[in-house]
């Protein structure tokens, strides 16, 4: 038997989410935090999860942490699916709506997941690229509204990898407009402190995704759906039943209880942002976009392949995102701490000489 002859078409012709792993001193490639939970808290940590019983199952529903969560964002519990990151969100969604070969439309350059998994699932991607500004093409968006129909919308708010919010004018168009569901991928969230949630009790085929990753959790994967109730009744039919583990579920509980500790971080970053951001602007032949995010997208004028591997050669890793359509001599650097920050810019400046 040949493997490839029983392996779905559609699968024989995807292409892997590739993650890279380099040995490097300072990480600032994958939009995490660089900022690791406090030596003391985490000892609080470790007495926290003495007592979990890993003989059992965990909650299927993780109505601890759904309690935790809802009082945070002023919901209710039953608007709330949790999943194991919010790659199983988004995969979950496309299971439940649309059937084979259905469209899903999304702006593009995006977080490559919306197209793998729309691909693996028999559906069919409706790409539409951004403006010159990185804003959506609401007229193109409009036109395949109205004649392909999609099933589902994803627009990543900030957006991945461009940085910035898309206008909200456009967005609640896009909402209004579709006969479908569309998806707010708000997972930074954190950092941009733009968020679509008062408008579910106004668009019942409106679904927000948010997520632990970015916050400094990125190891215990827990991504967030909120929705209408309605919505949420459907989804759940395709949940696996203990999705998230009881690590997972205990730790980010424990841990959005002392949301302070994180908040701190995420100011630090956004400090830090500014400042790395008006050193990139300074800097010839670097053209830095604005962002919302813990991440600047950046166009180096003559060879980003040369500044990718000059930084590596010295230790750093980042984004190189020169393949990926519209987006040549674009790389992707995540805000790290002031240290990480200084080395990064010191190198970079090297390298622009050379």
């Amino acid at each position: 038997m040949k493997i490839e002859e029983v392996v779905r078409e559609e699968i024989r012709n995807l292409k892997p989410y590739e993650v890279k792993d380099f040995p490097v001193r300072i990480k600032l490639d994958a939009n995490e935090s660089s900022y690791s939970l406090p030596e003391e808290f985490q000892e609080r940590l470790l007495c926290e999860i003495k007592g979990i019983a890993f003989n059992r199952y965990p909650d299927p529903h993780a109505v601890k942490l759904k309690e935790i969560i809802s009082k945070d964002l002023e919901i209710e519990m039953d608007q709330l699916i949790i999943g194991n990151g919010s790659d199983e969100l988004i995969q979950s969604i496309m299971i439940a709506f649309g059937e084979s070969k259905a469209k899903v439309l999304f702006p593009v350059p995006t977080f490559a997941m919306y197209e793998i998994l729309s691909l693996a699932l028999g559906k069919i991607p409706v790409k539409v690229p951004l403006n010159d500004k990185w804003d959506l093409d609401l007229d193109t968006i409009k036109k395949y509204l109205k004649e392909e129909h999609p099933r589902t919308t994803f627009l990543s708010f900030p957006n991945n990898p461009t940085g910035n919010c898309f206008s909200i004018d456009k967005v609640l168009e896009v909402i209004d407009l579709s006969d479908g569901i569309v998806v707010l991928d708000e997972a930074y969230y954190d950092f941009s402190q733009k968020t679509f949630i008062r408008y579910l009790k106004d668009f019942k085929n409106l679904i927000i995704l948010r997520s632990l990753s970015k916050i400094g959790l990125a190891g215990l994967r827990v991504g967030i759906m909120i929705a209408s109730r309605e919505l949420v009744e459907q989804l759940i039919k395709v949940k696996l039943p203990y999705n998230v583990n009881i690590i997972s579920q205990a730790i980010s509980g424990f841990v959005l209880r002392h949301k302070e500790i994180i908040n701190s971080q995420i100011q630090l970053i956004l400090k830090e942002r500014e400042k790395l951001f008006v050193s990139m602007e300074n800097l010839e032949g670097i053209i830095p976009y604005p962002t919302d995010s813990n991440f600047i997208l950046f166009k180096e004028k003559r060879n980003a392949n040369y500044i990718w591997r000059s930084l590596l050669e010295h230790g750093i890793l980042i984004k190189n995102l020169n393949n990926i359509e519209l987006l040549e001599n674009c790389l992707r650097v995540t805000i790290g701490q002031e240290r990480e920050n200084s080395e990064f810019l010191k190198i970079l400046k090297r390298s622009l000489k050379t």
